[in-house]
């Protein structure tokens, strides 16, 4: 009988985090670890985590802390260390929550891609020596320039307060750590992040996340920067698009 991969991803945690996975159906080291943006909705990568899935990757998508199935407070630390979580533990062994199997990917190759608020914990976690690659799709590059775009810092952290409730449990002041341009920003860490595993997809319409921060923070770091005409603001899922798949494909190598 053919295997075929099931219709749902599985459930799994890295201490507080709370991770949708999927396995691929042949043997695989390579793994990706997808950073969603924010806010989001649990399930809205299902089709992302399937078809990377089918292309021989393990798929890891994880909760931030403090939102939905996660512990703790969102923003209380930066969401790039609940990336990592997921980064170190691939590697060690996870549970799967149903059927309690202890799962381990042998000597994994991480690829970590994020998108827009998960962009920015993409770039930071370059910094890893386990990270591999990194592919960051519109990402934020600095949340002082956010005054100028379609969602500023204050007005998001009211919304999310407001829209979403205890999905994200955190003050509406935590927002300020962000406004201050020292906490989780990327322009701030740039002496940290590692160019050469980096690639920054971003289209010049975006008027969520601005286009300029972004292609100039990959030539200050040296990363590959595609910049597209149009476009938009891309989410995870944006991935799976074919002009964008061959650009990440052929850079993750």
């Amino acid at each position: 009988m053919k295997r075929e991969l099931p219709k749902y991803p599985g459930r799994t945690r890295f201490g507080g985090i709370a991770c949708e996975y999927m396995a691929p159906l042949t043997k695989s080291r390579k793994v990706i670890v997808l950073c969603s943006g924010m806010p989001g909705y649990p399930g809205g990568n299902g089709r992302a985590i399937r078809t990377l899935a089918e292309r021989g990757y393990w798929v890891f998508v994880p909760r931030y802390a403090g939102s939905w199935e996660s512990a703790g407070m969102f923003l209380a630390h930066e969401p790039t260390d609940d990336v990592l979580a997921v980064v170190h533990g691939v590697g060690r062994g996870f549970m799967d929550a149903w059927s309690q199997k202890v799962l381990k990917v042998a000597n994994p190759q991480v690829y970590v891609i994020g998108a827009s608020f998960g962009g920015a914990a993409a770039i930071l976690s370059t910094r890893d020596a386990l990270v591999n690659k990194v592919v960051a799709l519109s990402p934020v590059i600095d949340w002082r320039a956010q005054d100028k775009t379609t969602e500023p810092v204050d007005i998001m952290a009211r919304f999310v307060h407001e829209a979403f409730g205890s999905a994200y449990r955190g003050k509406v002041s935590v927002w300020r750590k962000l406004a201050s341009g020292k906490f989780y920003n990327p322009e701030h860490k740039k002496k940290g992040v590692a160019g050469k595993k980096l690639m920054i997809i971003h289209a010049k319409d975006d008027e969520v996340v601005p286009f300029a921060p972004a292609k100039r923070f990959a030539e200050e770091v040296g990363a590959q920067f595609s910049g597209l005409p149009r476009g938009g603001h891309f989410g995870a899922s944006s991935a799976l698009k074919p002009h964008l798949w061959r650009r990440i494909e052929a850079f993750l190598g």
